[in-house]
């Protein structure tokens, strides 16, 4: 029996069986060693005076009298017994478990493990231990109606038994030393088999660095690879014409702008791929920034593209690139879904006879019918909208060009090494000067009139106003405000003197663009809205936001919706109507209020929420990890993650002696989807 085999050659194991330990993700013997529990139970027992209201424990005791098994409604079961316990008389309560009446015989000691009622001085047991052992915990693994407990533990046994002694360590032993980490057969037998509480503590500090080790060791893998990839294209750019580029520009950029700018200039006139993101708060300018690589490109020779993942946002890019190239003679053109007939006919003849040196577009982009005359820049914005497919699409178009992804939602710096570790990272750390952060409070639902008000003060020195609810219409399963409502009420609420608007997914193209150009142009005062406006609109003269039912959002899509206001030179303010209804929402609204700093938002996001889906959507493409956690371990997963890159830094073929077993481990992962 070899550690890849399937778990179908352990003895007993049928094909119901094998269905259920794939369920789990179970596949071969070594990924049955390493599913570990993700917790214990204490089998040590203690005084009952230790032990607090409703704590689990283990009770140790003597059977005072037989079982009493009693029946109080369709299928409820009772099964109360008395144990002496330290001279206390203690009843025990099992429910639904009537076969372990069996288990408790008059006079004999027996341990139950249970949780501890301290005004009644009793328990109300989990299970019976009967096994005679020296353990002082119990492992508890994650499992489902086809493998329960028992039966996984007996495969466990079984695996370990057969194949424990062929674990070969991966993790090279300098760094187990220096670490004082176990030994993959001392971490499988620790995890699983603890005799104190000290071995379990050691074995999953093994196998959290472990984790996050070779999951760094992985990301390292593929950047040298993509490293040593040298067809990608040099973009000998003209500096002297990006110089003047800048100089047209009617502002200054920030140093944080300069520093990225000179990061992807440098990725352009290399050789290899460039694999870079850049990411920055709402408002810092990654627009600018990528305006400035995308005419880089363009004194190169070649054609740069921009997709983007809403129409309305492909519009406003568009309208706002026109103005700026237009000194330095740039055709930019536009691509959308909505787009036909003669004008989306001389935007393909652009792009094909290379009249246009710079396309602005959505996933239209990418389509079959489109030919590019020499693409060879591509800016993704706000990627993780769009699809790895997609993304491949577009690269495909070209010629094997260089591609900049831009993200305005924040990964939090404890992530960023895990959730793009084997891309470089360009951060726009600071905002533009004269920027102001935006007033942001937080009412009560009942007091919602109070930010209409201040909003028709605000309308009334010029300013403009987003409305945004959760719901499109009345939802008979959600009492949550709606857009449809919001927008009859509020068009009498501000009439006749201000206008107002609604705005939603479920709009033609063609509608929100109207309703935004009208907004833009001052037409429309106030924008009722969904979540729509989420991404990238830029109204400068908007300086208002209402929020309803704001504690039904997450804080990154709260921090892109501010972002919609704030963009000119005068004060914004934005108003949270909720009334939350647990301590993680009361923490959000509290959070916003307190902080306008996206990346600050999304460390706090992350410990309210942990690490999973942080952004929504698993749009993130955060990795999940079986044992660690980014958030709680974030010291042994910078440790893991500085390791893997001296490592290969030392020896990145991993020729040395040491390094080959963890060599074998990757060229077999590559084989084999399913390895641990």
């Amino acid at each position: 029996m070899r550690l890849n085999d399937s778990v179908g050659v352990l003895t007993g194991v049928g094909p119901k069986t094998v269905t259920g330990l794939n369920s789990l993700g179970i596949f071969s013997i070594r990924d049955l060693l390493f599913y570990f529990p993700f917790r214990y139970d204490d089998l040590q027992a203690r005084p009952l005076a230790e032990l607090a209201d409703q704590e689990k424990a283990l009770f140790k005791g003597t059977v005072i009298s037989a079982p009493v098994v009693s029946y109080f409604g369709p299928h409820k079961v009772r099964l109360n017994v008395r144990l002496l316990i330290e001279q206390t008389v203690v009843i025990v309560t099992f429910f639904n478990q009537p076969w372990l009446k069996d288990k408790f015989l008059p006079d004999e000691e027996i341990a139950v493990y249970g949780k501890w009622n301290e005004s009644r001085k009793s328990v109300v047991g989990l299970k019976v231990i009967t096994q005679n052992t020296q353990n002082e915990l119990d492992p508890i693994y994650s499992v489902n109606k086809q493998i329960r407990q028992k039966k996984l533990i007996e495969l466990i046994q079984s695996a370990y038994q057969e194949t424990g002694e062929l674990l070969i360590d991966i993790v090279p032993e300098n760094i187990r030393q220096h670490y004082r980490l176990l030994t993959d057969s001392e971490l499988v037998r620790q995890m699983h088999f603890p005799k104190t509480i000290q071995e379990s503590d050691a074995a999953r500090r093994t196998a959290i660095f472990r984790e996050f080790f070779l999951f760094e060791v992985k990301i390292q893998q593929v950047r040298q690879t993509n490293g040593q990839v040298d067809d990608g294209l040099q973009l000998a750019y003209d500096l002297p014409s990006l110089k003047e580029f800048i100089a047209t520009l009617p502002f200054a950029l920030t140093g944080a702008q300069k520093r990225v700018v000179n990061e992807i200039c440098a990725d352009l006139k290399s050789p290899q791929h460039m694999n870079r993101l850049l990411q920055g708060d709402v408002g810092s300018g990654k627009t600018v920034v990528a305006a400035l690589a995308m005419f880089a490109a363009v004194t190169a020779g070649y054609q740069a593209a921009l997709m983007v993942p809403t129409e309305i946002l492909a519009e406003q890019h568009y309208q706002k690139l026109v103005k700026l190239f237009a000194p330095m003679k740039v055709h930019v053109a536009l691509l959308t879904g909505s787009m036909k007939g003669p004008e989306r006919q001389s935007s393909l003849t652009e792009i094909e006879t290379g009249r246009a040196n710079i396309v602005i577009g959505t996933h239209a982009l990418i389509q079959d019918t489109i030919n590019y005359a020499k693409l060879g820049f591509i800016v993704i914005d706000e990627q993780h909208r769009f699809g790895v497919n997609q993304r491949r699409s577009l690269r495909e178009k070209g010629l094997n060009p260089d591609i900049l992804s831009m993200t305005a939602t924040p990964i939090p710096r404890t992530l960023a090494i895990t959730t793009y570790g084997e891309m470089d990272i360009s951060t726009i750390d600071e905002l533009p000067a004269g920027r102001r952060p935006v007033e942001t409070s937080w009412l009560k639902i009942n007091q919602a009139d109070k930010a209409l008000a201040l909003t028709r003060n605000q309308l009334d020195h010029g300013d403009q106003a987003f409305v945004i609810a959760p719901l499109i219409s009345e939802s008979d399963k959600m009492s949550l405000q709606n857009a449809e409502d919001l927008y009859e009420k509020l068009s009498k609420y501000f009439a006749p003197k201000y206008q107002v608007a609604l705005l939603h997914g479920q709009m033609s193209s063609d509608e929100k663009a109207a309703t935004m150009a009208s907004f833009n142009r001052n037409e429309i005062q106030v924008l009722v809205a969904t979540t729509v406006v989420e991404v990238g609109v830029d109204v400068p003269n908007a300086n208002i936001m209402i929020i309803y039912n704001a504690d039904r959002f997450g804080l990154a899509t709260l921090h892109q919706l501010r972002g919609r206001v704030g963009r000119g030179d005068r004060q914004a303010f934005c108003y949270l109507i909720a009334d939350p209804q647990n301590e993680v929402a009361v923490k959000r609204m509290e959070i916003m209020t307190q902080t306008n700093n996206g990346f600050t938002l999304a460390e706090a996001d992350l410990k309210l929420r942990g690490q999973g889906d942080i952004f929504g959507d698993k749009q993130s493409g955060l990795p999940e990890f079986k044992i660690g956690d980014p958030v709680g371990d974030n010291n042994s997963l910078v440790t893991a993650h500085q390791v893997a890159l001296e490592l290969f830094r030392e020896d990145p073929q991993l020729e040395a002696p040491q390094n080959l077993q963890l060599k074998q481990y990757l060229s077999e992962l590559k084989d084999n989807e399913n390895f641990d």
